[in-house]
């Protein structure tokens, strides 16, 4: 298999723990309080761990603060326990096979999910630079970007309108409102700000018009 007929998910992984490799566990990342050891933790538990899966899920919810503690403390007990290299290594191969986290439905969340990841260590280092993604790759991570808006537009006073920079096309009306916002960008940047990594997504926002 070459590396181009991998899924998304599969080379954004594979990079991913190469950078992790490299940076060792006590380089920073875009994730508030989160070393390269904490998110590599996060990441396998997110992988092997199915009972730590609610606790993401509803993280942001009313019912989410139990479940997500338990999430937190299955990741601290792995990242204290557990030899860094090691860690790594799970990151590397993903889940079992007989787990959830390896089907073919996961896969598809798993390629935006990881490059989420992926840029949270690379962006958190000196002299980062944005990645130019293949057009297959752009075009799975803007279909990413509306789902991750949908949510990010809860924060928003009126509408939210998604505008693609790398290629012609129409803009995305997330939601409708008396103004709107538009945020412009190439879809990995999009997404980036949509999950909540503004303050490193290079995105163009534009607030305050009318609606059309």
């Amino acid at each position: 298999m070459t590396p181009s007929s991998r899924s998304l998910a599969a080379r954004e992984r594979a990079a991913l723990a190469d950078l992790l490799d490299e940076l060792g566990p006590d380089a920073p990342t875009c994730c508030a309080g989160w070393t390269t050891a904490h998110l590599a933790a996060h990441l396998v538990t997110r992988d092997r761990r199915p009972d730590a899966m609610p606790g993401y899920a509803l993280e942001t919810t009313p019912l989410g603060g139990p479940l997500h503690a338990h999430a937190a403390a299955v990741e601290d007990r792995l990242r204290t326990s557990t030899p860094y290299p090691e860690v790594v290594a799970r990151v590397r191969q993903g889940p079992p096979p007989w787990l959830p986290g390896a089907w073919a439905p996961a896969q598809l969340v798993d390629g935006p999910e990881f490059a989420i990841h992926h840029e949270d260590a690379r962006r958190a280092q000196p002299g980062w630079q944005p990645r130019h993604l293949p057009l297959a790759d752009a075009d799975r991570l803007w279909t990413a970007a509306s789902f991750f808006a949908r949510r990010a537009a809860g924060g928003l006073p009126g509408g939210l309108v998604l505008q693609r920079s790398d290629v012609p096309g129409p803009p995305k009306r997330i939601r409708s409102g008396d103004a709107v916002t538009t945020v412009e960008g190439e879809p990995l940047e999009v997404l980036l700000w949509a999950s909540g990594r503004r303050d490193v997504a290079r995105v163009a926002v534009r607030g305050g018009a009318p609606a059309t």
